[in-house]
């Protein structure tokens, strides 16, 4: 082994080595930097939700003046449903169910109790991201909007000097909820709120649970939905705005904008670590080459290595560790780097969004590693090949 070393020193190329790791380091840093950016940015546009992905959008018809003072619902015909799935921008389609019955909840807390006509929704469960919960006979999980605690919080709690509650609270707390139906029939059951949606605007309950009650409540009553959740292939495509404006239909939120802007930092992000890659693809061709020419080099030598018994993989040996410590250093380097300019830019970002919270960095970690295991691997095997057929 130390005659080996001795014959890498002796040809040993450090400018091409430094050529080497600093393009390496470069291609690196970009890589992990653009990932974990986008891990930070992200939230920022598209908002914290575990009930819907980005792609989902909710539709519904324009209410006009009159439709609105002649109480007429703008529904969703099966031919409406139809001309949106098949149009190139949707993946699917879901109806939005609304309850056929009464829903009055009440809460009571520390001796005060407060009670109000409710409504219940429901979509299919395939465009529910957060799994409903196993409950017990006689109760049922809601999903409420965070606007909902909002309102209370900084507008009826706040007047009446009533506490104020947060989602965990909320969460720990029952329901008392009251069906009524036709011909005065009722229930009475417990609820308990699972999850919170920014982009939700109603109470949403599993479907099971709403076609059991309607079937149960009002089995004369049927409506056409009023509002349908559509997921599309891309937020971005021009196509989804003109289709709903010819039609005269309507977006709920900002989905649409919130989805354009996490497609295109999905681009830019892509692009910025194809850049990255790269790079990095260049630097190991970098390193090869030095290698190669050090073998070269020692061609004559190590051929007389090899005659008085050493193996390909022993006389590969100190070659390949010394790519591997180089792209060890090169990965260290570069979560050093990036955590530090990370820290600068949260900075600049928190000014902006003050109540944006920090992304996860567990995908920088694994594709750092990741890389580090391709580029190491990839080096050693040309290294003992080249050796093996001297």
């Amino acid at each position: 082994m130390k005659l080996i070393w001795k014959l890498l020193r002796r040809h040993l190329s450090f400018s091409q080595l430094a050529g080497f790791f600093f393009a390496n380091l470069l291609g690196m840093v970009i890589v992990l930097l653009s990932l974990q950016f986008y891990e930070d940015i992200v939230p920022a546009f598209t908002g914290e939700d575990s009930v819907m992905k980005n792609t989902y959008i909710i539709v519904s018809k324009h209410i006009a003046a009159t439709d609105a003072l002649g109480g007429r619902a703008q529904t969703f015909t099966d031919a409406d449903i139809r001309e949106i799935e098949t149009q190139d921008f949707t993946q699917r389609v879901g109806k939005f169910t609304a309850s056929q019955y009464q829903v009055y909840g009440s809460i009571s807390m520390g001796g005060l109790g407060m009670g109000t006509d409710m409504f219940f929704e429901s979509v299919p469960d395939d465009f529910v991201d957060t799994h409903w919960p196993a409950t017990s006979d006689g109760e049922v999980p809601i999903i409420l909007p965070r606007s909902y605690l909002a309102i209370y919080n900084f507008g009826f709690a706040q007047t009446k000097n009533l506490p104020k509650l947060s989602e965990g609270v909320v969460s720990m707390v029952q329901l008392d909820v009251r069906l009524r139906g036709e011909g005065g029939r009722e229930l009475a059951l417990k609820g308990r709120v699972v999850g919170f949606s920014t982009r939700l605007n109603t109470v949403l309950v599993p479907e099971a649970f709403m076609q059991k009650t309607n079937a149960e409540l009002a089995p004369n009553a049927s409506a056409e939905p009023t509002r349908l959740i559509v997921e599309v292939k891309n937020p971005a495509d021009d196509a989804i705005a003109t289709f709903m404006q010819d039609h005269g239909y309507e977006l709920e939120d900002n989905s649409l904008e919130a989805g354009r802007a996490t497609y295109f930092l999905k681009v830019v992000a892509a692009i910025v670590m194809a850049v990255g890659l790269l790079i990095s693809a260049l630097s190991f061709y970098i390193l090869m080459l030095s290698i190669f020419l050090l073998v070269q080099k020692n061609a004559e030598k190590l051929q007389n290595l090899r005659l008085i018994g050493y193996s390909p993989a022993r006389i590969s040996l100190p070659y390949q560790l010394l790519t591997i410590g180089i792209n060890a250093l090169v990965l260290v380097l570069a979560f050093a780097i990036v955590f530090w300019l990370r820290s600068l830019y949260l900075e600049r970002l928190w000014q902006v969004f003050p109540t944006l919270s920090e992304g996860a960095v567990n995908n920088t970690f694994l594709v750092g590693f990741a890389l580090f295991v391709l580029v190491s691997y990839f080096n050693c095997l040309a290294i003992r090949r080249k050796i093996k057929f001297l």
